[in-house]
């Protein structure tokens, strides 16, 4: 009997038997040596059953059938990826040992914990926990096999948070959308996510701009030249401001305190995924999914990176040798002069900023490994760059500077001076070829008070304590107060790691990781949730709400369920996930807490008064101005160009013409895996020749962009259509009786039928 090593990707199967087992014999769906067979599953093989596996009256989303409690939780395999479960379960049959070696977290841990429950595999586990792909890594691994029952709880919280999505998502999504008849989707994560938006959002609308007045002082002493704001109750008369001024101008002045202090600035952390996610979007517009995406690809395919999907920003003691090996093989390449100036001494075991063990979990910080880098796509290669340069920069001293604050006054009124100036660059060096970002403003100032503006630079400033100065001019400069900015995905990101809580201390915000929206892992997949269902759409790095999104929180509020709504409350959810991970939490007292949840939002949604329709449609407004009315209108939610038109718009797998919700089909939340569009049959419009395929808010054809016109609208005359019917009106042209709504809002029974096939227009025949 042989060993079963179960990968969570084929690329990792084929990695783990290029360094264990280099002769292993490829049967393509798996790889076999001597010791070892090696195969992998494909993402998820496996997911949560959907509604009607527990009672066919589940097919059609009926509000009084609701709420849908499993009392055991079936399983049921992905139909696209059954054969390779098949191909697990032969091999099985040959194996006294199983290797769990999917990706090392909750994830991972649950991917290979459905396939064992499914096919009722009884062989003990070892499981494999490494951080990185290299060739050395693996096979240390290897000789470090766990026992699995060591990740039992891991097991435990991953299958909680499955379930409990499925539970939320799945009765609080049919019961708004039937109460509603509009599709309106509800998750765990992503309805509290969608709330931060919303709330920002209502904030800058309700925001009424005020103009203030500064003035700045140009003051000479001898042969140096400096500038200072006036300090005083900000002024909202512009005459008072112009004539203090006047007052001030060509005056003579004396300092009237000098200070100066000297001051260090330490290299950033480490990248957790969550931190690169933010600077990626900040520097390279990169969304959250594209970032993950490609650092995947670094991690798997090149393995130039450690696994990705952490949120510490720490390594333990037996990464310092790795790091200096590592700075080591990035000699001669195009970080050698860098590597030359690196002082090793500064990375070691004693170094808290770096090696924190205490603040390491499943996994370290995103690390370059000591693997060189070759054949990097464009964007591959910015992100490359992005985490050597923050690996290099531990490797060098804090920038120095002199922090200068004048105080000079000038007919008894005082202005503020504060100069940062560079004695030292430090590791700063290593960004140094780059255009330099502008200085944050000061915390909790929202960017809107200037008074204590800092000025940087490279020569040596100072002024004479004793000596007179003059103020040879001074100019007055007219100011708005700002809204809070519309949310990016790197702030918004920023905002799911602390639970919507705005907080700036680096080290609070370490403490609220564990009680984050999501995982480091999930958050892409949430952000592109709420694109897919049409809650946000993005107007450049900004998001915006569309009015679908707007009404579903104000009728989530409205219904009372504000803790749906709530991020404090989700996050704190995340956190006894983290907590049963640990062992210190009940998975069975989480699910019943979760169990009640689900039917209170039923029985308040069931009370609720239906919404118009028409509270679902308007257009979006155009980011950007200030304060109330903020844009001119962008027609976004009228008809798209084509129902699929942006991959991954569809919503995978549906069930009777309604959404997935959280927890259905290969937990969409936490599996950003995209399936692509889902092909429904071929084009009815004569000569054409394309596919219709199924989009967010259509079907529409796959020759769209050679001029088809063919859609048919999933919501019409009153009715969320189904694949089946709409197989029909392309296949047959016509459905069968159906209950419909009339132009007036009457009721009627009738066939749709497909009245013009080039078109997709329907008409009702009764």
């Amino acid at each position: 009997m042989k060993t079963l090593i179960i990968a969570e990707k084929p690329d990792m199967g084929r990695n783990i038997a290029a360094a264990i087992e280099p002769k292993a014999k490829n049967h393509r769906s798996y790889l076999e040596g001597e010791q070892y067979i090696i195969t992998w599953a494909i993402g998820h093989l496996i997911g949560l059953a959907e509604p009607d596996a527990y009672d066919p009256k589940y097919k059609k989303w009926n509000i009084n059938d609701l709420p849908i409690i499993p009392e055991q939780f079936k399983l049921v395999p992905n139909s696209r990826t059954i054969d390779q479960l098949k191909v697990i379960g032969e091999l099985a049959k040959r194996s006294n040992l199983l290797v769990n070696s999917c990706d090392a977290g909750r994830e991972g841990q649950h991917i290979f914990s459905l396939i064992q429950r499914h096919l009722k595999l009884g062989q003990p586990v070892k499981r494999l926990w490494i951080s990185d792909l290299t060739p050395e890594t693996i096979r240390k691994g290897f000789q470090e096999l766990k026992d699995g029952s060591e990740y039992e709880n891991l097991t435990k919280a991953a299958k909680a948070r499955s379930e409990a999505d499925w539970l939320i998502g799945m009765n609080g999504s049919r019961a708004f959308t039937t109460k509603h008849n509009v599709l309106l989707s509800v998750g765990r994560v992503q309805t509290p996510v969608l709330a931060l938006i919303y709330d920002r959002q209502k904030t800058i609308e309700a925001f009424d701009s005020l103009k203030f007045f500064e003035v700045e002082g140009h003051f000479t002493q001898k042969d140096m030249t400096y500038k200072g704001m006036w300090q005083g109750e900000r002024m909202t008369d512009g005459a008072k401001a112009e004539a203090l001024a006047q007052k001030v101008k060509g005056k003579p002045g004396r300092i009237a305190s000098y200070e100066v202090k000297e001051t260090k600035e330490y290299p950033n952390k480490l990248y957790d995924l969550t931190l690169l996610q933010r600077e990626a979007n900040g520097k390279y517009a990169f969304s959250a999914k594209k970032t993950l995406d490609v650092a995947q690809a670094l991690y798997e395919k090149h393995k130039v990176i450690s696994y990705p999907r952490t949120n510490s920003n720490y390594v333990t003691e037996q990464n310092i040798p790795e790091m200096h090996k590592t700075l080591s093989a990035l000699q001669g390449t195009a970080y050698d002069e860098w590597v030359k100036g690196a002082n090793r001494n500064l990375v070691h075991k004693g170094n808290k900023f770096i090696c924190n063990p205490s603040k390491v979990e499943d996994h370290h910080a995103i690390l370059p490994t000591y693997r060189k880098a070759s054949g990097l796509s464009a964007d591959e290669q910015k992100l490359y760059d992005l985490i050597v340069r923050r690996f290099l920069s531990q490797f060098y001293p804090a920038a120095e500077y002199k922090v200068h604050t004048v105080i000079t006054e000038v007919e008894e009124e005082k202005f503020k001076t504060t100069v940062k100036e560079l004695l030292s660059l430090g590791w700063k060096v290593i960004y140094a070829d780059q255009k330099k970002e502008k200085n944050k403003p000061a915390k909790g100032k929202a960017g809107e008070d200037d008074e204590d503006e800092e000025i940087e630079v490279n020569e040596p400033f100072a002024v004479a304590p004793a000596d007179e100065v003059v103020c040879s001019d001074a100019v007055v400069k007219e100011k708005d107060t700002q809204p809070p900015k519309h949310y990016t995905e790197g702030t918004l990101l920023r905002a799911m790691e602390s639970a919507g809580k705005q907080i700036e201390d680096e080290e609070l915000r370490d403490a609220m990781k564990d009680s984050g929206l999501g995982t480091p892992a999930t958050r892409a997949a949430t952000i592109e949730r709420l694109k897919n269902v049409g809650y946000v759409e993005m107007q450049g790095k900004k998001i915006a709400i569309t009015q679908k999104g707007r009404t579903a929180i104000e009728l989530i509020r409205g219904a009372g369920i504000e803790l749906l709504t709530s991020p404090e409350m989700t996050g704190q959810w995340e956190r006894r996930l983290n907590e049963i991970s640990r062992g210190t939490a009940s998975d069975n007292q989480f699910m019943e807490n979760v169990k009640r949840f689900a039917c209170m939002i039923v029985d308040k949604v069931r009370v609720q008064a239906r919404a118009s329709k028409t509270s679902f449609e308007g257009e979006t407004p155009a980011l950007g101005g200030k304060g109330k009315g903020s844009g001119t209108p962008r027609k976004t939610s009228g008809k798209p160009a084509a129902p699929g038109k942006r991959k991954a718009e569809g919503e995978r797998g549906q069930t009777a013409g309604m959404p997935v919700t959280a927890g259905q089909k290969n937990s969409a939340a936490e599996d950003s895996t995209d399936s692509g569009p889902k092909v429904i049959g071929p084009c009815p419009s004569p000569g054409c020749g394309g596919m219709i395929f199924m989009g967010r808010k259509g079907y529409g054809c796959s020759h769209y962009k050679e001029g088809c016109k063919f859609v048919i609208w999933k919501e019409t005359h009153g009715r969320v259509l189904t694949d089946a019917q709409v197989k029909a009106l392309i296949g047959k042209g016509r459905t069968g009786k159906l209950k419909l709504t009339g132009a007036e809002g009457q009721p009627l029974e009738g066939k749709l039928v497909l009245h013009n096939t080039d078109t997709g227009q329907l008409v009702v025949e009764q």
